[in-house]
């Protein structure tokens, strides 16, 4: 199995929310062959000023629902996260 590492913008609101540990999924266009065993770098973007902010995330692809099921359009995909821990805060980078 190959393993990809998958950077990815996500806009502050959620990254907040992901680094908070409450929200453990994304959902993107399937348009890079997500597979179980990727590894997804969120890059924060700020939308309004429209730049990086320089803080990431880093999480492992545990579980894919693809489009279309659910209600989700084909060539979508949910894809479950497993987001590293530590003193139970996510890890953030700042570089």
């Amino acid at each position: 199995m190959v393993i990809k590492i998958h950077k990815l913008k996500i806009w502050k609101e959620y990254f907040e929310v992901v680094s908070s540990g409450y929200k453990t999924f994304e959902l993107r266009k399937n348009d890079r062959d997500y597979k179980k065993g990727d590894i997804l770098i969120l890059e924060e973007w700020d939308p309004e000023k429209e730049v990086y902010t320089n803080r990431t995330i880093e999480g492992e692809v545990i579980y894919i629902l693809n489009g279309p099921s659910f209600g989700l359009l084909e060539g979508y995909c949910i894809m479950s996260l497993k987001l590293p821990k530590i003193n139970k805060k996510v890890r953030i980078s700042n570089d």
